[in-house]
């Protein structure tokens, strides 16, 4: 008995300790609190600190602030509110209540998602795709577009589901496709792909034919997503930026590559709300050792202000597994839709005013999901790399 007691005890000195680190500001060791100084505060590295803490390492000028962690520079505009902390400090309630019980009570937070969905159909699967790793949807046509390794990088499927073309020829011709990582498919009917063979942003019509190879010192670029107004937003994972393209397709040319973002680590999956035009990016942390690797999830508005960021470990706070996510995707509401490799599943995050919230869409059928889409009829197209299929839910 006396051993269990000890036991007990040593769990709770735990339980307090991790309540410690996580409610209290680790520079002055004053407890977070909703609103004044005390409130918590991310940096773009993912560390928190306290606003009156933060804005004394600003000064009286609110100058740039270097992380006193991490020594990573910033500007006060570039932090954002903790929410998952603030979410904690809500449930705990004025008097401060245990962390653990809280957590356990809350069992994650939960806010408005759309329905549960079903599976409907699946397409591809192995010798039709080949370790894919892109998807997109034409609004327009209903096509589904699919980047993959096989001999044709491009595999377009039509709304009926059936091949209606490939191409992209591994090789070093201009209409040659050494590796994709990613496509998406601009509102005029283009076909872009980010080719990481020869680190450069390649556009297709529906036929196949190459109209425009953009190479404008990109170090990896992976990520991309249209715009509705016909422009593509892209990631460079080696550079850790963010480009927003402008291109005639039509004529092949380009009229713009602008640098909108800096200092991301890692950007790899980004999607854009059509309807606020709001931008998110998934970056992959690096860290030490085996298997330690995460991802953060950062909101841009269309102006490019962050609105919010999440990394594996906040998530962690609000789920009780690890999230390791792979790609993103708005939906016609304007929520947030992550895939996430470790459950195997499809998350909703909720809205960019609301986030993060949590709603699991699709929890089970998947192996290892990597790319989202959502079609005209506002089904959801999951590509799924371990099966090598496209898997299509809508809502029960």
């Amino acid at each position: 008995m006396a051993a269990g007691m000890a036991a007990a005890a040593a769990k709770e000195g735990v339980e307090d300790e991790a309540e410690l680190s996580l409610l209290e500001c680790r520079v002055c060791f004053e407890r977070y609190g909703a609103g004044g100084q005390r409130r918590p505060r991310n940096l773009p590295c993912g560390h928190v600190l306290c606003r009156g803490c933060l804005e004394a390492l600003g000064g009286p000028e609110g100058r740039r602030l270097e992380c006193p962690f991490c020594r990573r520079a910033c500007g006060l505009a570039e932090t954002s509110d903790c929410l998952p902390l603030l979410q904690l400090l809500e449930v705990l309630g004025p008097a401060g209540g245990s962390l653990p019980s809280a957590l356990r009570r809350g069992g994650g937070v939960a806010g408005p998602a759309p329905a549960g969905l079903g599976l409907r159909l699946s397409l591809g699967g192995w010798g039709s795709l080949v370790n894919p790793t892109g998807l997109a949807a034409c609004r327009r046509s209903g096509r589904l577009v699919v980047a993959h390794d096989g001999k044709k990088r491009i595999h377009v499927f039509g709304p009926n589901r059936s091949c209606l073309q490939r191409f992209g020829e591994r090789g070093d011709a201009g209409n040659d496709i050494k590796y994709p990582l990613d496509v998406t498919v601009t509102s005029d009917g283009h076909v872009v792909v980010t080719d990481g063979g020869d680190r450069s942003v390649k556009a297709f019509d529906f036929e196949g034919r190459g109209v425009l190879a953009i190479q404008e010192g990109f170090c990896l670029p992976w990520g991309l997503d249209a715009t509705p107004e016909n422009e593509v937003i892209l990631t460079d994972s080696e550079a850790g930026a963010l480009y927003r393209l402008a291109a005639d397709f039509q004529k092949g040319k380009l009229k713009k590559c602008q640098m909108i973002q800096s200092q991301l680590v890692s950007p790899r999956g980004v999607a854009v709300s059509q309807t606020s035009g709001a931008i998110v990016v998934i970056e992959h942390l690096k860290a030490q050792g085996l298997n330690n690797g995460s991802t953060r999830v950062k909101i841009f508005s269309a102006e490019m202000d962050l609105v919010g960021q999440m990394d594996s470990f906040g998530l962690n706070l609000i789920f009780p597994s690890k999230i390791y996510t792979t790609a993103v995707a708005f939906d016609k509401e304007g929520r947030v839709i992550v895939t996430d490799v470790c459950s195997q599943a499809v998350i909703c995050l909720g809205k960019p005013e609301e986030f993060p919230i949590f709603n699991p869409l699709i929890s089970h059928g998947l192996s290892y999901p990597v790319g989202l889409a959502y079609m005209a009829n506002n089904s959801l197209a999951v590509l799924d790399s371990g099966d090598h299929s496209v898997k299509i839910y809508s809502s029960t």
